[in-house]
């Protein structure tokens, strides 16, 4: 098998994605413990496969407000417990990981579930796992290059010889078990909206996933193109898959929707902004209705949310789009409705709109 690619998808995909944000009880009384967070992100997962929805992603994190540090575990039983879903991680820090063991590791996932594994790359949002496993920040950039490189070569599921300086080289050595994919494990790099990421995504031949998680989607476009010419340049498939990813969440009126997601969002917002510098104080209940109206927040009734779905996908030309469904301390029981709504309304209304 030579190094391959992925190929664009014909059909539109629709994806949930959860990094296991440990949640509160409806009344917000009670936080869960994170056995509890995980058992229930099992729960909407299966739920997920139940209504038709097409790919599940679970991120990895290694934070207190985050129940998924191992994804590629929690993915294993997503598998067992469903038929048909697809399994992806949201993203694999492959900086602080080993290319090898991380293929290895999801190449059985997609045995065992008979071929539904993918693997989406990334430095990731926070930073904690390089002092965990004992990486230098200042190798950030060098450990990603190299890393990527090695997994890539590790799709051709031959023998491969590869030196770097942030592992042990490989000489005439072949990765178990294989796959049974034409063009090897499907590869995401997860971009956050840097022009070298873009870069390197259409260099490796894998697909681009944007996570989109501020502003308009559609000032996304011009990195889509980079991606789309670069391909070219690299003399690669011109058709490989762009993806998507937002924050978002689905309920029966707008109003229900905005009521229920704000409280969560505000308070992890003025959280996260508080720790990067960058946030002042909660934001505000309008703050949050412009986001929905002009930024990158997918909530609201399943109307509205699958015309901002249709819209981006006219925008960017995605090929798939993921709902991070979750948010803070957002409960359980709110994302199981939000999840069948997206299943069972989002999806036929989407569909119904791009087939017309």
């Amino acid at each position: 098998m030579s190094i391959s690619t992925e190929r664009y998808s014909e059909s539109f995909e629709f994806g949930i994605h959860t990094f296991g944000d440990v949640t509160k009880t409806p009344d917000g009384e009670r936080e869960l413990s994170q056995p509890e967070v995980l058992r229930n992100v099992l729960a909407e997962a299966t739920l997920a496969d139940q209504v038709g929805i097409d790919v599940v992603g679970i991120g990895e994190h290694h934070r207190p407000d985050y129940a998924v540090s191992a994804p590629d575990v929690v993915l294993a039983a997503v598998g067992a417990a469903t038929n048909r879903i697809k399994l992806i991680s949201a993203v694999t820090v492959l900086s602080s990981d080993d290319p090898v063991r991380v293929y290895q590791r999801f190449a059985t996932i997609d045995g065992l579930t008979g071929g539904r594994a993918e693997v989406s790359l990334g430095r990731g949002s926070f930073i904690e796992s390089y002092p965990l496993f004992g990486y230098d920040l200042s190798d950030y950039e060098q450990l990603f290059e190299e890393k990527v490189d090695l997994f890539v070569k590790l799709r051709s599921e031959e023998k491969i010889t590869w030196e770097g300086q942030t592992r042990a080289g490989l000489k005439d050595q072949e990765i178990f078990p294989k796959t049974d994919h034409e063009y090897g494990l499907p590869t995401w790099i997860a971009v956050g909206g840097t022009p070298n990421s873009v870069v390197r995504a259409a260099r490796h031949g894998v697909g681009l996933e944007l996570a989109i998680i501020g502003g308009a989607p559609g000032r996304f476009a011009p990195f889509v193109e980079l991606y789309r010419r670069a391909l070219a340049e690299f003399g690669q498939p011109e058709n490989l898959r762009v993806a998507s990813h937002s924050h978002g969440f689905v309920a029966e009126t707008d109003e229900r929707a905005q009521e229920v997601f704000y409280p969560s969002w505000a308070e992890s917002m003025a959280k996260i902004g508080a720790e990067r510098g960058w946030g002042s104080g909660v934001p505000s209940f309008e703050q949050f209705q412009q986001e929905i109206t002009h930024g990158a927040l997918f909530v609201g009734s399943p109307q509205t949310v699958a015309a901002k779905i249709v819209k981006t996908k006219n925008q960017l030309d995605i090929s798939r789009f993921g709902l991070k469904y979750g948010n803070g301390s957002l409960a359980h029981e709110h994302m199981m409705e939000a999840i069948e709504l997206y299943g069972t309304k989002v999806k036929p209304l989407v569909l119904q709109q791009l087939q017309g």
